[in-house]
């Protein structure tokens, strides 16, 4: 059996162990199963919120606001870590210091700033999980780019390869996997953030679901509500895991050729 498999097994085995020590636990009350309820239970529960419309409608509603702010993030956060990395060096010694100025401040403090200049919309939880998701692409990628072998670009440029060429073909290549880490952190803030938004000011969304079952005292649906949104943060990692790997390979091959 290969390392690979071998990993893929244990990491199964241990959620099944700690699935099935959950499961016993409730059942035999040693967990009080008022507050933590058995694991075959909450599935049950959600297996009828999903044949209802108001658990799918939320989750739509829900992933379409979470893609939306991380697309937004990466059309802002990759420039923005070319300009950072060094690329453009004019650029750089004028865009760091107020970009870590505004890398340090609060989103859940940000939001009632943007509740003030957005209003209450959809505008304001995009905007916020934007800015959540930015920073860790722009970090990533400037990493990237600041820790490139530097006797690759010396090679290329012995090529006569000009600035442009050398950014296109030698410097991207280089930096995508550094981009894709940050891509794969800002996937997973971009729910986290999303939960809170819709939680602090929203009418619609699992953040929004998950508050009212709250208020409602409904422990399995609360439960049932963080499963599904832990399954879309899964989801959306092993897809862009996906993509790295296809895209990096495929950038890899064309460079060789």
């Amino acid at each position: 059996m290969s390392k690979k498999k071998n990993d893929t097994f244990y990491k199964f085995l241990i959620i099944f162990i700690f699935l099935s020590i959950w499961e016993i636990s409730s059942k035999l009350e040693i967990l009080d199963p008022q507050f933590v309820p058995s694991f075959s239970s909450i599935l049950i529960t959600l297996w009828t919120m999903l044949l209802s419309q108001n658990l799918m409608l939320s989750v739509a509603i829900s992933v379409q606001r979470a893609l939306l702010g991380l697309a937004i993030s990466i059309i802002i956060g990759i420039p923005l870590g070319f300009l950072l990395g060094g690329w453009f060096s004019k650029l750089d010694l004028i865009a760091e210091p107020v970009i870590e100025i505004f890398s340090q401040i609060n989103p859940f403090l940000l939001f009632h700033v943007f509740i003030l200049i957005l209003g209450i919309g959809e505008s304001t939880k995009v905007s916020v999980i934007a800015w959540t998701c930015i920073w860790p692409i722009m970090f990533n990628t400037v990493y990237g780019i600041r820790n490139m072998d530097a006797l690759i670009l010396k090679e290329a440029r012995s090529f006569g390869l000009g600035r442009w060429k050398l950014f296109h073909k030698v410097v991207i290549p280089a930096i995508l996997p550094s981009i894709f880490v940050g891509l794969r952190i800002s996937a997973g803030y971009s729910f986290f953030m999303l939960i809170a938004a819709e939680m602090m000011g929203a009418s619609s969304g699992l953040g929004w679901l998950l508050l009212s079952y709250q208020q409602t005292y409904d422990i399995k649906r609360i439960f049932a509500t963080a499963l599904v949104i832990a399954f879309l943060g899964l989801i959306t990692d092993i897809i862009i895991k996906a993509i790295q790997n296809r895209f990096v390979v495929n950038t890899l091959i064309e460079e060789k050729n």
